[in-house]
């Protein structure tokens, strides 16, 4: 319990080191010269520079003053073209006229290498005479296939490896001492396995048949719930949110219907097209609805773990805010305490949305290989 203790008021206080830092980091500075107008703080300009992702992993500073790791851009555009993306966070700033709300538009336009290309919101633009043509605030200019090794995919490289690394280690001490009591990391990953075991894959699918399906229930219930911690307690300065990547999700669910659908059996599939006593003349009705039935599932997975994760970032970023948008550090005394709550918070949720994931999976197999009861 004691060990418990001091686990979590580290987690506690790399939170609060954070969340504060993060908030600090993107903040007008205090020092602006005489004569020139202040810069309003925008919180929503500064929540979406945390939560979404980017092609810079930020690290410390604001501004002009920003320590960042500027990661490879990789474009197809009539051949491989491959530069830094320092070439447009460091590129030439530039304005377009809205065609439809003739408002004025701003975004980077890129140097050396990148010179025939703009950023505009993390995504990339081919110019077209020089300049982004936008159309209500959406540019239509052509976008180059992009496969760069953006902030999330350096964090899911990342999590996969952390994972590797510790289940590598678990795996060898059970080699070579057999069954025994778990001493070091077996003793933390051992129970979180059994669990996985015997209440999730056990409890929901056959138990002739449940076998097979702990591998990939395991697989995604530690992949998601490292990648959720890691989220909350970045190793590293400005940390990824990956789990809160509606991309990252909808992989996820997909994985999962694609394990139910190949999985399926007569009797699932037979309640799918000739659902058991309904009259005939209501199959062409009933079948769409099952069919679609197969494919809300695993949208819920998706949703629930996106909006989740998401929710949790955005209210801890928004409480910090309150401080800065008063301009008075007595809002702290109200701020802080209820953003370290949500966080503490949010290490439940980072828990609690894997094992759903994993939970609501098995059920989903368990029911496309059930076997008919007579």
């Amino acid at each position: 319990m004691a060990l418990k203790n001091r686990i979590n008021y580290v987690f506690i206080t790399l939170l609060a080191i954070f969340s504060f830092s993060t908030v600090m980091a993107n903040t007008p500075e205090a020092g602006h010269e005489e004569g020139k107008k202040e810069e309003k703080f925008n919180v929503g300009e500064m929540i979406m520079h945390h939560i979404k992702d980017a092609h810079e992993w930020h690290l410390w500073g604001g501004h002009h003053n920003s320590t960042s790791i500027y990661l490879p851009v990789i474009l197809i555009d009539g051949g491989l073209k491959t530069f830094s993306s320092s070439n447009f966070y460091h590129g030439t700033p530039a304005s377009s006229i809205d065609h439809k709300t003739h408002k004025s538009v701003d975004y980077m336009v890129g140097v050396g290498p990148a010179a025939d290309y703009a950023m505009f919101h993390e995504k990339i633009y081919k110019l077209e005479g020089g300049e982004l043509q936008f159309e209500d605030g959406h540019p239509h200019n052509v976008k180059p296939l992009d496969f760069s090794v953006t902030k999330n995919v350096l964090s899911l490289v990342f999590g996969a490896l952390l994972i590797l690394i510790v289940m590598s280690s678990v795996a060898r001490f059970y080699k070579k001492n057999g069954a025994v009591a778990p001493r070091g990391l077996a003793k933390f990953i051992e129970p979180l396995i059994l669990m996985v075991r015997d209440d999730v894959a056990k409890s929901n699918i056959d138990k002739h048949k449940y076998h097979k399906y702990v591998p990939y229930l395991l697989t995604i219930f530690f992949f998601i719930f490292f990648n959720n911690l890691l989220g909350l307690v970045p190793i590293i300065p400005g940390g990824a949110n990956l789990t809160g990547n509606i991309t990252v999700t909808f992989f996820l669910a997909v994985c999962t219907l694609l394990v139910t659908v190949f999985s399926g059996n007569k009797n699932y599939w037979g309640h799918i097209f000739a659902t058991p006593g309904v009259p005939l003349a209501l199959l062409p009705i009933m079948i769409p609805i099952e069919v679609v039935g197969i494919l809300t599932k695993p949208f819920a997975l998706m949703v629930r773990l996106f909006a989740n994760i998401t929710a949790g970032h955005i209210i801890v970023l928004a409480l910090i805010s309150i401080i800065f948008l008063n301009k008075s550090a007595a809002w702290g005394a109200l701020s802080v305490p209820m953003a370290l709550f949500i966080s503490v918070l949010e290490l439940l949720v980072a828990f609690l949305q894997a094992y759903l994931f994993a939970m609501l999976s098995a059920l989903f197999i368990g029911a496309a290989v059930e076997e008919a009861h007579h």
